[in-house]
């Protein structure tokens, strides 16, 4: 009966950055907890190198040291997906996001199958950014979408900020996409057909639980 109730859960495929700047480890604990219920999760790297974790504290350190000993704590690579193999997409705050998958091939190619398929996508934070990847040509294949990301005042309060490569906000309103956003720091989702998007961290929770909401009206 277990194998039968495994085999019946959707399964999920969590990206995260393998950039130095990694991967919130918040936004990463509460995507995976609130996850692991209703689906098979499978995480992904790419290079399937190891998800380093960033803010670090005291609600979560316990948890990230746990999790590292998972055997599931070990990431596929990226680049050896088939987005065939999954229902679900999720893509947590990933401050690394910008310098690895903004420009994967690996991303596009599974985006581009997610889309055409209308299944299931939820990014969050810095990790739409990882939507940014997809342009056929000179048309972003987003562009028809309304969503959310970190915001242009989020953004420039971190010391990088002239450094960074892409900036959401930006990237959707130059490429036709419709963009939002609330007030700094604040809970702002937005779902448009089968896309999720959190505007930061602290939308992490409320956007898993869409996602949940959406797999379940399928």
């Amino acid at each position: 009966i277990a194998v039968n109730q495994m085999s019946a859960k959707p399964t999920c495929l969590i990206v995260a950055s393998a950039s130095p700047q990694g991967v919130s480890a918040k936004s990463f604990q509460q995507c995976f907890d609130h996850c692991s219920s209703l689906f098979n999760l499978q995480t992904a790297t790419p290079g399937g190198k190891p998800i380093d974790f960033s803010g670090v504290d005291e609600s979560t350190s316990r948890w990230v040291q746990d999790f590292s000993v998972k055997t599931y704590a070990t990431p596929a690579k990226l680049e050896s997906i088939d987005g065939a193999r999954y229902q679900v997409l999720l893509i947590p705050d990933c401050p690394g996001a910008l310098s690895d998958l903004a420009h994967s091939g690996s991303m596009h190619r599974i985006l581009t199958h997610f889309i055409s398929h209308q299944k299931p996508i939820c990014a969050v934070g810095q990790g739409v950014s990882a939507l940014c990847c997809v342009t056929e040509g000179q048309k972003w294949i987003f562009s028809s979408y309304s969503l959310t990301g970190p915001s242009v005042f989020e953004l420039v309060r971190q010391p990088d900020f002239a450094d960074l490569p892409l900036v959401v906000e930006d990237f959707v309103k130059d490429n036709g996409g419709s963009y939002t956003a609330s007030k700094e720091d604040a809970v702002h989702v937005v779902i448009d057909r089968h896309l999720i998007t959190g505007q930061n961290t602290q939308s992490t929770l409320l956007a898993v639980n869409n996602l949940n909401l959406l797999c379940g009206a399928k």
